[in-house]
């Protein structure tokens, strides 16, 4: 699989076949160790395959994301291409001067100075010492961490720590720069300095492979996704459509779970929220359009008559933020009265201002003083195309001209 237009521009990584297995011990201590050592016939460590026959090629000046789920490989793939471990079989090929942001800390040792770790760090990324000498000013700066440059790094935070790492890297004139997760440890004043970093070498045409759970980053600064799923590659296309598939590939582990963790329920003798049904659609596969109108329906199961009850709504993304709520306490519109049994409560979104994504939907039903008896979480999906014109949360039309 390749990244980029063929022959535009020349690959700088290439990923030939490569797997990468791993050992998992089951005696952890060294007395059972011990123990083991005379049993025959009996396996004490069983092999993970983390990479499975992978194949890559990442042209020069292009900004890759790799996503998956947990465990899906992206952390060891990086770590290939950075030299960091070595494939089980297959091959990784590089060319030009490569900095590597993997691990928090990674290339540091805790009880030398951030001063002397510079240095050391420099020097295991390729930079001689004169190089280091020339840039070490400008380094200090870019971490904002002056004031504690020979402190021990092992009294950092892990926001100092991640500062004077990603100014060490990007310092050292990379050609390919790798960046984990780690980025997401800094505030978001310097998330936001090292994107601008990042920008400015997108400009200088360098390439940067980028692991990122974040659909949003990935469809900022990124030209390309490469997904991967259970060691291998699920999908290897535009930022866009690499989200798409990551988002389906989660949801469809939450399933599993979902009916995995299902067990039968005593009877209960209060309102129960039962379901929640998406118009246009259903709850396995809604698709809208910024701007169009959704319809929730919360589907309640009430054990005897009541006078007045109360549902709400909510919107949430993948991470847990929610991007909309309301109910019936709020907008000042009671339920009821309603008998015993089955009662639907519908809520009319005329127009959705979200973004491209996938988003849950949570309900819950309460009594006439508004106190809450059930909650039916992500009791229903739904998503929204990407649009190349924006990134967020928020869907808004824009237009550009010159004043």
């Amino acid at each position: 699989m390749t990244i980029s237009e063929p022959l535009a521009t020349p690959a700088v990584v290439v990923i030939d076949d490569v797997s990468k297995h791993f050992a998992i011990r089951k005696d952890n201590s060294l007395k059972e160790r011990i123990v083991t050592l005379g049993r025959r016939g009996k396996a004490h460590s069983e092999v993970f395959d983390s990479l499975k026959n992978v194949s890559l090629t990442i042209n020069a000046g292009t900004t890759i994301g790799l996503m998956g789920p947990n465990g899906s490989g992206k952390s060891t793939l990086l770590k290939t291409i950075g030299g960091i471990i070595e494939p089980s079989s297959g091959r990784v090929l590089r060319r030009g001067r490569l900095a590597a942001l993997l691990e928090l800390g990674a290339g540091f040792h805790p009880d030398l100075s951030g001063r002397d770790n510079v240095y050391l760090n420099a020097a295991i990324l390729g930079l001689s010492r004169e190089e280091t000498d020339a840039q070490f000013d400008s380094i200090v700066a870019f971490s904002e961490i002056g004031d504690f440059i020979d402190t021990q790094v092992k009294f950092y935070s892990s926001g100092m720590y991640v500062r004077l790492a990603f100014a060490v890297a990007v310092h050292t004139d990379p050609d390919i720069l790798l960046v984990d997760e780690v980025l997401a440890v800094g505030d978001e004043a310097f998330q936001r300095k090292c994107m601008d970093k990042i920008r400015e070498f997108q400009h200088d045409g360098r390439t940067i492979i980028l692991v990122s759970h974040s659909a949003a980053q990935v469809m900022e600064v990124c030209d390309e996704g490469v997904v991967l799923h259970d060691g291998a590659i699920a999908f290897v296309g535009s930022a866009a459509d690499a989200t798409k598939v990551h988002r389906d590939i989660l949801e469809g582990r939450r399933r599993e779970l979902v009916v995995h963790d299902e067990v039968p329920t005593a009877p209960v003798m209060t309102p129960t929220v039962t379901g929640i049904t998406l118009r246009p659609g259903d709850t396995d596969d809604t698709v809208i359009a910024p701007g169009d109108e959704l319809t929730i329906e919360v589907h309640v199961r009430l054990p005897e008559q009541v006078a007045a009850w109360n549902t709400s709504v909510s919107i949430d993304t993948p991470h847990g933020q929610q991007v909309f709520g309301t109910g019936s306490r709020r907008l000042d519109a009671p339920h009821g009265p309603h008998a015993a049994g089955e009662a639907t409560a519908v809520y009319v979104l005329p127009r959705v201002a979200l973004a491209g994504g996938s988003y849950f939907v949570n309900a819950s039903v309460a009594d006439a003083e508004g106190t809450t008896l059930d909650v039916l979480w992500q009791g229903a999906t739904f998503s929204i195309p990407y649009a190349e014109t924006q990134t967020g949360t928020v869907y808004s039309e824009a237009h550009v001209s010159e004043a």
